[in-house]
């Protein structure tokens, strides 16, 4: 399928293989295998439980792997720990509003800076803030006093801050309207023009396809499919996991 993406020929930033996830001894993801080039969106795709998040949270060692190989920037990463992918600039951006809500704004970003300069990094904050300007004349309030939308925003700053080669977002359109989640994925596609890889997991198939460069389709714990969004639009397996085909888009 490589042919036919529109980053084919850029280096490869995410290399997964074989991918295998347990809880227990409940497999829910089956040898999966997927790749993100450098200034790509690829966004994963399938229904609630179909294993994405569970997917996501083992690229970034946040849960145990059971089997396959993980490669980031070239280099094999699969015993590496979450502290140490975060350092090489896989930056997970957590469902849930993911914010320490006891500080402020400013210290949220900071934070997300600590990945790359253990004394902070305060030129990246006022870079994420110059992204969101909102976030800026709420520099001093507590994470705390923000709107469930507001967090959002806050929490995507704060992965913007850590300077990602990688950008992980996963389902950020969580109980969102639709301007913030449309800001959100506007601003993450931005990242891509400066080279930054996104990889999404959504539930909003008409918007990810407004973003994305290029799709996998995710059945099962398996990839049950995958390429570009006109391909994967007007193919049989989304009308399949969605119900319907371009109505279900509104899903």
């Amino acid at each position: 399928m490589d042919d036919q993406r529109p980053h084919a020929s850029s280096p490869i930033v995410l290399d997964v293989t074989g991918l295998t996830v347990a809880y227990g001894k409940a497999e829910v993801v089956h040898g999966a295998n997927l790749r993100v080039h450098e200034g790509e969106f690829v966004v994963l795709l399938g229904r609630n439980g179909a294993g994405k998040s569970s997917s996501l949270h083992a690229i970034g060692a946040l849960i145990q792997r059971k089997g396959g190989e993980i490669r980031f920037l070239g280099q094999d990463v699969t015993k590496s720990n979450a502290r140490a992918l975060a350092r090489m600039g896989l930056v997970n951006v957590l469902e849930g509003h993911r914010v320490f809500t006891t500080l402020s704004v400013e210290d949220n970003l900071m934070l997300g800076t600590y990945a790359q300069n253990p004394h902070g990094d305060k030129a990246a904050v006022e870079s994420a803030m110059e992204i969101f300007p909102e976030l800026a004349d709420l520099r001093h309030q507590l994470a705390s006093r923000l709107s469930g939308g507001q967090q959002q925003i806050l929490a995507v700053a704060q992965g913007i801050a850590a300077k990602p080669k990688l950008l992980v977002l996963d389902e950020p359109s969580g109980g969102l309207a639709p301007l913030v989640i449309d800001r959100i994925l506007t601003v993450a596609k931005t990242l891509t023009r400066q080279g930054t890889a996104v990889l999404l997991v959504e539930q909003l198939v008409k918007e990810a396809f407004k973003f994305a460069d290029y799709c996998y389709l995710m059945e099962n714990g398996k990839i049950g499919g995958e390429g570009t969004v006109e391909s994967v639009r007007s193919g049989d397996l989304i009308q399949r996991i969605y119900l319907g085909g371009a109505a279900s888009e509104q899903e």
